[in-house]
C-alpha cells in the first residue's frame, strides 16, 4: 500500500502529465527521489497512468494531437528525471525487441511509452524511431536476431503499411514474433495482418511480450 505522500505525489505526477504541467511534474519527481522512494513506481503508477488518461481523452475527443504532444513533453520531462535511477525489474525473463513507427507516421508518444516498460523490465531495446521504412524493420530484425518487433502506427492511412512488414520479416525470419500498436489497431486487424499479438497500450505490450518469448524458449 502507498503511504500518503506517495499517493500524493503520484496524483501529482499523473494529473502534470494530463495538465501539461511540466513544472509540477518535474518537482513532484525530484521530491519522490529525494525521499528514496522507488523510481519505477513514480513512471509506472504516476507518469504512465497520468499518460494512459490523455490517451482516453484523445480517444474521447476532449484532447486532440497538439494537447497530446504537450502531455508529452511533461512526461519526458518526468523520464529525463527518474529513467536513470530506475531498476530493471526482474519479470523472468529477457529478451531482444526492435520497435518503430511506420513510414509516413512520425506520432511516437504511444511507442516511447513501450519502451519505458521494456526497458525496465530488462529487455534490449532497438530503437528505430519514427517514420521507419518497411526494409529498415527486416535489416534490423535479422542483425539483431530480436526475438521480437513492434510495429505502432496511429493513422489508419500508414497502418495498412504494416501487413507488408510483417509478411517481409516472416518471409526472412518465422521464428520472429510481431507486435502491432496504435490508435486504429485492433485485434481483429492484428490478426488479419498476421501479427503474433495487439497491444492497446504499454502494460498489455510488455505482458505479450513476455508470453511471446516465453513460448519461443519453450520450442527450442
Amino acid at each position: 500500500m502507498a503511504t500518503e505522500k506517495e499517493q500524493e505525489l503520484l496524483e501529482k505526477l499523473a494529473n502534470g502529465v494530463v495538465n501539461y504541467d511540466e513544472e509540477a511534474v518535474k518537482e513532484a519527481a525530484q521530491e519522490w527521489l529525494a525521499l528514496g522512494l522507488d523510481p519505477n513506481k513514480a513512471v509506472f503508477d504516476g507518469l504512465v497512468k497520468g499518460m494512459q488518461e490523455c490517451g482516453r481523452l484523445y480517444e474521447e475527443q476532449e484532447y486532440f494531437v497538439p494537447e497530446l504532444l504537450m502531455c508529452a513533453d511533461a512526461l519526458y520531462a518526468g523520464l529525463d528525471i527518474l529513467r536513470p535511477h530506475m531498476k530493471s525489474e526482474d519479470v523472468g525473463v529477457r529478451g531482444q525487441v526492435v520497435m518503430g513507427v511506420v513510414q509516413g507516421d512520425v506520432h511516437d508518444i504511444g511507442k516511447n511509452l513501450v519502451k519505458v516498460m521494456f526497458e525496465a523490465a530488462g529487455f534490449t531495446v532497438h530503437d528505430l524511431g519514427r517514420d521507419v521504412p518497411l526494409e529498415k524493420f527486416v535489416e534490423e530484425q535479422l542483425r539483431t536476431d530480436s526475438e521480437i518487433v513492434a510495429l505502432s502506427a496511429m493513422m489508419t492511412t500508414t497502418m495498412v503499411g504494416m501487413k507488408n512488414i510483417i509478411k517481409a520479416i516472416k518471409e526472412k525470419n518465422p521464428k520472429a514474433k510481431i507486435m502491432i500498436g496504435g490508435a486504429p489497431v485492433t485485434e481483429d486487424i492484428a490478426a488479419k495482418f498476421g501479427a503474433d499479438g495487439y497491444a492497446k497500450d504499454a502494460s498489455n505490450a510488455l505482458k505479450d511480450a513476455i508470453n511471446m518469448i516465453s513460448s519461443l524458449r519453450d520450442l527450442t
